[in-house]
């Protein structure tokens, strides 16, 4: 089997990761066209974010945050963002590296990438921590909430319900990756 020197797995999560930060940064300057809001899902434990002791302590492993009606200076950089939410009439500032978000969910028109973990060699892409992605249906609209848990990592999460009926396939990238 050859050996891919390209790592189209890393470039591939990168630019989805840049369809994130491209969606935000608009957001940041335009608002929320339309009814779109998003859901993103990141890893509280990663390097770069920042939340308070409180939200650590509740969310110790992942956390999910709403950007939908009730959040403010919303700022994005090549890196990371930064918001301002209010979590049970508390608010905080929260900012997220790119890198740490493992899912990004837009539920108005059912579109999102899931990102996974993938073992590579060391030296590969420099500091790149590569994950792969996914375009998937991800859980369906939840309660009027800021923050929600996630499921446990060895937990698998609820398909989400078809609210149209219409149907809609999971591509997972790592289906063209030769293993």
């Amino acid at each position: 089997m050859p050996t891919d020197h390209i790592r189209y797995d890393i470039l591939a999560q990168q630019a989805l990761r840049g369809v994130v930060r491209t969606v935000l940064a608009d957001v940041a300057k335009k608002g929320l066209p339309g009814e779109h809001h998003f859901k993103i899902t990141f890893a509280t434990t990663a390097p770069g974010v920042r939340l308070s002791e409180r939200m650590r302590a509740q969310y110790p492993q992942t956390m999910t945050v709403i950007l939908q009606h009730q959040f403010w200076d919303l700022t994005v950089n090549d890196d990371a963002f930064e918001v301002g939410l209010s979590f049970g009439g508390v608010p905080e500032r929260l900012a997220v590296p790119f890198e740490a978000i493992t899912a990004f969910y837009d539920p108005t028109v059912q579109f999102g990438f899931q990102f996974e973990t993938i073992e590579t060699a060391a030296g590969d892409r420099g500091a790149v921590t590569p994950v792969e992605a996914s375009p998937a249906r991800l859980p369906a609209e939840p309660a009027k909430s800021d923050a929600l848990p996630t499921p446990a990592a060895d937990q698998p999460a609820e398909p989400a319900p078809d609210r149209d009926g219409g149907g809609g396939e999971v591509v997972r990238l790592d289906r063209f990756r030769k293993k």
